[in-house]
């Protein structure tokens, strides 16, 4: 066999692997809790896992190291950023969230939590956050799907189009049948193929560049400050708001949708640790890629045309094409892990936040499975539109709406699980404000090149929040018990 038929066979086997987990996530799902929420039944590795590669995307394995292999450790302040604020969700936000969630009214998504813990009898609190999760995430799944004809354009010769084609089909296959669990199975495993494979590149990469001491030795003589991490590049600006990108995770429905979904309070812990163990490690993987990949190009006199592409290079140069073909799967893990989980955040908008408050409010739970698998399909079928055209800038939307869903979501879920005196009007406030200045903040490439946008949309909506809260604040008896009884369960779980 050519080496393109190894590499295409690890694809084929991989795309196999998820549609199996769909079909067997598929006869596991009977109801809406199943099917948008996975019956609140997640072991934490899986959560763990799939909380992970839902979050990290293609940036883990080709954004991040191409970064580092072309302006050194400077550009790590982000991946240290995002390190701090996952951990800092997994330990403020992921227990009170598991169990406030089914305490208000047993809410299944972000929208009917916020809606259902601020008695918001409007019910605008859940349909603007419905609205803002539709548009941008439809957004978003596009230019997961432009990533993916992307990839097997260059990585197989495709025609942009139909690898397009083929990602959506198997993503969109095992998202619409299995739903929230499929999602979050396939997550684990991509997640597993993912760390595996950034862990893997650098070690035996290692051996090639003649360890550790030849590898520095080498990497210096191209930049003796690439180990720098406050280079002359590095700006007092530039590192807080490349750190602030951790601000991003509190507001991220697609990631704390899993909190959610674990089975107990008391597993989060476990859970915070493999998941934190998991993103640490694979960050020092990314990050030990470019470094190697940078040693081994320059002891070789070769040049990489694109540093992106380091990973998919080296795991070439490095491995039989059957394990390379592995590699490059892992690349297509990390682009479909983050689509199938936006796809089932997107549904659960549509159908549960939507469709169900506005006009169906007594139909069964088939009529909303069928219903959320329908606006998987069509919200499938729209963003392969926006991304039909190969140079679209949709993927200029992804750092946008990372700030905006932070800006916009961030406080306001922070506020509704520690302050018992956020009301519905200062919540709306906040949330839109945040992402109006987030927006507007974005759009200007003065105030952008400055400062990231996330930073005032957070701090805007976080003040409106509460002071709006404050003038507006009226006690409610049925909002103090479900609080006090969020704190003891709280204590009561976590024994």
């Amino acid at each position: 066999m050519s080496d393109y038929a190894f590499q295409l066979l690890a694809i084929v086997i991989y795309m196999l692997a998820m549609i199996i987990i769909g079909w067997y996530a598929y006869k596991r799902t009977t109801n809406l809790n199943d099917y948008m929420l996975g019956g609140r039944d997640l072991g934490p590795a899986v959560t763990a896992l799939s909380a992970g590669a839902a979050d990290m995307s293609g940036w883990l394995l080709m954004g991040l190291p191409g970064a580092i292999y072309a302006a050194g450790m400077v550009e790590a302040w982000i991946a240290i950023g995002l390190t701090v604020g996952a951990w800092l969700n997994w330990l403020l936000v992921a227990p009170r969230l598991r169990v406030y969630t089914q305490v208000s009214k047993n809410s299944i998504t972000i929208p009917s939590f916020l809606d259902n813990r601020l008695r918001d009898n409007t019910k605008l609190i859940r349909i603007v956050s419905g609205i803002v999760i539709l548009v941008f995430f439809t957004f978003y799944v596009s230019s997961g799907m432009v990533s993916g004809g992307k990839f097997f354009e260059s990585s197989f010769g495709f025609d942009y189009h139909t690898g397009l084609i083929v990602v959506s089909l198997v993503t969109v296959g095992y998202t619409l049948f299995g739903g929230f669990l499929a999602v979050s199975y396939t997550d684990f495993l991509q997640g597993l193929i993912m760390f595996l494979a950034l862990i893997l590149v650098p070690t035996i990469g290692l051996f090639f560049t003649g360890g550790l001491g030849e590898t520095i030795d080498s990497i210096k003589s191209v930049d003796p400050q690439h180990f720098n991490l406050f280079a002359s590049t590095a700006t007092v600006a530039g590192v807080i708001s490349s750190v602030a990108w951790g601000l991003g995770y509190f507001g991220q429905p697609h990631i704390i949708v899993r909190f959610m979904a674990i089975k107990s309070v008391k597993e989060t812990k476990q859970a915070r640790r493999i998941g934190i163990g998991w993103m640490i490690l694979s960050l020092v993987g990314a990050i030990g890629t470019a470094l190697v990949g940078l040693a081994y190009f320059q002891q070789s006199g070769q040049v990489l045309e694109d540093p992106e592409t380091v990973f998919i290079v080296m795991g070439q140069i490095l491995f039989h094409p059957f394990i390379a073909g592995i590699m490059l799967a892992a690349i297509l893990a990390a682009v479909m892990s983050t689509i199938s989980s936006q796809l089932i955040v997107t549904s659960s908008a549509l159908i549960e936040d939507m469709y169900k408050a506005l006009f169906k409010k007594d139909a069964s739970d088939k009529h909303y499975v069928m219903a959320g698998r329908l606006s998987v399909l069509v919200i499938a079928i729209v963003a392969a539109i926006l991304g039909w055209n190969p140079d679209s800038s949709i993927l200029d939307l992804v750092g946008f709406a990372w700030a905006g869903f932070g800006a916009a979501f961030g406080p306001t879920i922070l506020l509704a699980l520690y302050w018992r005196k956020l009301t519905n009007v200062g919540a709306l406030t906040g949330m839109i404000a945040g992402a109006v200045v987030a927006f507007v903040w974005g759009q200007s490439e003065t105030l952008s090149g400055m400062l990231y946008e996330i930073v005032p949309g957070f701090i805007i909506n976080l003040i409106l929040a509460v002071v709006v809260s404050l003038i507006t604040y009226k006690r409610n008896a049925e909002i103090e018990s479900e609080f006090d009884e969020t704190l003891e369960l709280l204590k009561t779980d976590r024994e």
